[in-house]
Order: structure tokens, then sequence, then C-alpha cells
């Protein structure tokens, strides 16, 4: 199950759903911080787990103009999930960021440049961090794991701001005994 296809099915486990109230859901909980899913493909990833038989769509009763589908989890759906679940737990995944493609290559950069780059990276962080601290505190309170989810982001956000000024600060040493 893809990243996207276990965001989608966790947002309609949680009740039945039609596809707009999914995408409000992951943009209240700023889910596309962490998992790349966009609104276009949210009705891609329904028809595939309905295919699969993870998801059924229904009808909506008694809405005005055209039926919406709500969506809910099959019993096999729930089994999957919960599977799908455990492995995201327990394993943890390899990414590719970009960054680590900059860092290989900064011995072709002047370390005045290299630090103005991630001065840069650094403050695009720092907003973002900002953001998402914004976002927990005006939907609070939350749910235990929506408030998880946001700790998660910000942890790693904080770190990753750390280890920015300590390698701008390496990099201004670097400058120096040149």
């Amino acid at each position: 199950m893809t990243p996207a296809e276990l965001a989608i099915l966790s947002v309609v486990a949680e009740r039945p759903r039609h596809g707009y109230e999914i995408e409000q859901v992951i943009k209240e909980r700023d889910m596309r911080e962490w998992t790349e899913v966009g609104f276009s493909s949210i009705y891609y990833l329904l028809k595939k787990l309905e295919k699969t038989g993870l998801v059924e769509g229904q009808p909506e009763e008694g809405g005005r103009g055209p039926a919406r589908r709500v969506y809910r989890v099959t019993p096999a759906g729930a089994e999957a999930w919960r599977a799908a679940l455990l492995g995201a737990l327990s394993q943890p995944q390899r990414c590719y960021p970009p960054l680590q493609l900059g860092l290989a290559g900064l011995p072709a950069l002047a370390p005045a440049e290299a630090a103005a780059a991630l001065e840069q990276y650094r403050g695009a962080l720092a907003a973002r961090l900002a953001h998402v601290r914004g976002r927990q505190q005006k939907q609070a309170p939350l749910p235990f794991y929506v408030d998880a989810m946001f700790d998660h982001s910000t942890a790693l956000l904080e770190a990753e701001v750390a280890w920015a000024e300590r390698l701008i600060a390496r990099l201004g040493q670097e400058e120096t005994d040149s």
C-alpha cells in the first residue's frame, strides 16, 4: 500500500466520508507536510481502493444536487489498514531528500556560498515550523493521535533547523580557516 493510499484509508477508517470531506481533513491536519496526497488524486485513490475491495462507496442519501459517494472501509480494508499501520509504525523508511545531493556536492561551492544557500534552507524550515505549530495550536485540543502527528513534524523540523545552524557555523569556520 502506498503512503497516499494509507493516508486516504486512515481518514476513511475514522468514519465514512465523501471525497470533499477527505480533502478537508487532509488540509486541517496539514497532512501534505508529510505525505503526498494531491487534491486531484483523492478520487483516483478512492476508486483504486474501491476496486481492490478495501473501501466501498455508496451514494449519499438526502443531499441536494448530484449524489456524492460516501466511502467506508470494508472488513478487508480494515485488515489491510491495520497491517499497514503496524508496518508504518515499526519499520523506518528511507527517504531521498535532494538536500543529500547538495551536501555531496559541497566541495564544489565556496563555504560562504554554501552557507548563504543553507541560510535560505534554514529560513524555509523555520517558516514551516512556525506554520505547523500555528496549525496545531489553532486546532487544539486535538485527538492524541493527531497531536502526535503534529508533534512528530515539529520535532523533525526543530532537529533539522538545529542541524542547519550547526552546519552554517561550521561553514563559517571553514571560510575563516581558508
